[in-house]
């Protein structure tokens, strides 16, 4: 049986973790130590619960996989940057 709350909750953590995870990613490219520093030690923080608790019941497994999702597609958002103007454009 699934406890909605837990669902809930799943998702959530999933989602903030990718989230971080998008974060640290983007932290390392940047090479910023400290920031991807911070970011990796909140990722596995994050990602503690949702393991906890979707071994229990392998339904919770696709929770995860919503929140990971949600994170994801939220952070790249977050990140899209302003195109920057063309350096050869054309003539």
């Amino acid at each position: 049986m699934i406890d909605p709350l837990i669902a809930l909750g799943v998702v959530a953590a999933t989602a903030v973790t990718d989230a971080a995870y998008v974060f640290f990613n983007a932290a390392v490219v940047a090479r910023r130590r400290v920031p991807a520093a911070n970011w990796s030690a909140v990722w596995y923080l994050l990602s503690a619960f949702a393991v906890i608790n979707y071994t229990e019941n392998p339904l919770y497994v696709a929770f995860a996989a919503l929140g990971s999702w949600l994170g994801a597609f939220a952070s790249v958002t977050w990140l899209v940057r302003p195109a920057s103007p063309d350096p050869h454009p054309p003539a």
